[in-house]
């Protein structure tokens, strides 16, 4: 099967597997009141941009590609700041985050995001928009891993800080990896149009 078969086949199933869990995520964090699950729910969003974006650029030229990379980093940071402004809001005005809905959900969506670096491993060498599909994934089992720890931390203290603490630092997570993809995408449009410009 080509390369280019290859990487439309695996992004349509991350969008699959991002669409599925963003509903599931934002639908629970609603109802359980969690900023950690909300955050996390948009990041899946954000990927699932990301991977759609990544398939578009699909056996384009190389500036396309890091053009599609550097959009996708746009995304990413242009919702962790939507997130945070939340954050804020449930930090001023309270919330009673669910401890258990936080844990099973994330241990979901901590599974989905293992199948996408599966999915993903043999193209996290590749193009830019292939590494940044690769950077998307990783940031987002740290997010997982971190809204477990959330939930616990909420159980044995009863408390809804630990939950919005999370929450702000999946922002700085999902900011993290955005400015890294901006980076590798503005290098990519740099190499390829010097490329141009020597031929």
């Amino acid at each position: 099967m080509k390369t280019a078969q290859v990487e439309r086949s695996t992004l349509l199933l991350l969008i699959a597997i991002n669409a599925v869990m963003f509903i599931v995520e934002l639908a629970t964090g609603w109802w359980a009141e969690s900023m950690g699950l909300i955050a996390d729910s948009l990041d899946m969003l954000a990927d699932a941009g990301v991977y759609g974006i990544a398939l578009l650029a699909v056996g384009t030229s190389s500036v396309r590609k890091a053009q599609a990379a550097a959009a996708s980093g746009c995304i990413q940071l242009g919702l962790a700041f939507l997130v945070l402004v939340e954050v804020l809001r449930k930090w001023l005005y309270g919330s009673e985050p669910s401890s258990g809905l936080m844990i099973g959900v994330s241990v979901v969506a901590l599974a989905a995001n293992t199948a996408c670096l599966f999915l993903l491993r043999k193209h996290r060498h590749g193009e830019v928009h292939m590494r940044a599909s690769w950077i998307f994934s990783t940031t987002d089992v740290q997010a997982n891993v971190g809204v477990i720890l959330a939930g616990i931390l909420v159980s044995v203290t009863a408390s809804s800080a630990p939950d919005l603490i999370v929450g702000a630092l999946v922002c700085g997570i999902v900011v993290r990896g955005g400015v890294r993809i901006l980076r590798e995408a503005q290098a990519s449009l740099e190499e390829a149009r010097g490329r141009r410009t020597r031929s």
